[in-house]
């Protein structure tokens, strides 16, 4: 099981390379929901998301390997760019494997940051199973987007910034694709104060999570019905429901109309731009608002790899 010494621990290695992104207070929406609201900023990283700190902690612990044998991942988009991000820094090669249909803006962003891009199935699993059969064909370095403990420690360190910023924090909401996200902000708080709530939010489309943790076990839907590519997972993953299962207090459903809404709402409100699956977690905090009057939540907005088209939509007809 992966401890709170391990976040610390990247903290260290990576702390020099990334920014330490900000926690705000918003006054209207903390208003407007009747509970105090604090934004974590992860889509100002450099990959725009949260997902840059695991995958180069991942590649920086695993340098000389890496150097020699590259990297290859399976993602929509973010976990992409992360592992991306992380071979342009230590200088090897990366492929990257994709789903038909992911927006074209994470494509060309992935393509930029150097990798090569393969377009494998129509959904995140079944581009995974293809890449690992590329990895081991050609003897490159897997990096499993949610079964990989390294990426987790990167991860944490997030949530390592929040504590330190708002320690009297109630409340973390934070989204649920693969689920480092989650998992690791369970490591976190409930290390330091069990008391701390930790919230995951899926897509209705897409709750292979939620389910899992309702049935005490791992459960595939075989389908990811939603346009927020980054919750866009058909089964649920070993190492995360591990370390969530009996330690997360609440998984909540979020419908794609209601991630689009907080998408605006978050526009309006903070001027920040965010994608379907960095504002899941805002559009749950809209939809739990009675059960978090007088807390202290923070949201965290995960993601801003929003296509331009989509966001110009959005503010026209929502």
């Amino acid at each position: 099981m992966i401890a709170l010494r391990d976040v610390y621990r990247a903290r260290r290695l990576i702390g020099s390379q990334l920014p330490r992104t900000p926690l705000i207070y918003s006054r209207q929406l903390s208003r407007e929901l009747g509970f105090d609201v604090y934004l974590k900023l992860e889509n100002l990283q450099p990959t725009g998301a949260f997902k840059v700190r695991g995958g180069l902690y991942y590649a920086l612990v695993r340098k000389d390997e890496a150097q020699k044998r590259g990297l290859i991942a399976a993602s929509t988009g973010n976990h992409a760019q992360s592992v991306a991000y992380a071979g342009k820094v230590i200088g090897t090669r990366v492929v990257i494997v994709m789903p038909n249909g992911v927006s074209r803006v994470k494509v060309e962003a992935v393509k930029d940051l150097g990798a090569e891009v393969i377009f494998h199935g129509n959904v995140f699993d079944e581009a995974l199973d293809y890449a690992k059969k590329l990895a081991e064909k050609e003897g490159m370095l897997f990096v499993h987007s949610t079964n990989e403990p390294l990426l987790y420690h990167g991860v944490g360190t997030m949530h390592l910034e929040v504590i330190e910023d708002l320690p009297d924090v109630d409340v973390v909401i934070n989204p649920i694709g693969g689920g480092s996200g989650a998992a690791s902000a369970v490591i976190v708080y409930k290390s330091i104060d069990p008391s701390i709530e930790v919230v995951g939010v899926q897509a209705e489309g897409a709750p292979s999570v939620y389910l899992s943790l309702r049935e005490g076990r791992l459960v595939s839907t075989g389908y990811a019905k939603t346009i927020a590519e980054g919750l866009a997972t058909a089964r649920a993953y070993e190492l995360p429901f591990e370390i969530l299962r009996g330690r997360i207090n609440d998984v909540v459903l979020v419908s794609d109309y209601e991630m689009l809404r907080a998408i605006k709402e978050l526009l309006i409100t903070t001027g920040q731009v965010a994608e379907p699956a960095g504002a899941a977690a805002l559009a749950a905090a809209m939809k739990l608002r009675d059960r978090l009057i007088g807390k202290k939540a923070v949201v965290m907005v995960t993601g801003g790899n929003i296509d331009p088209e989509l966001l110009k939509k959005i503010i026209e007809g929502y």
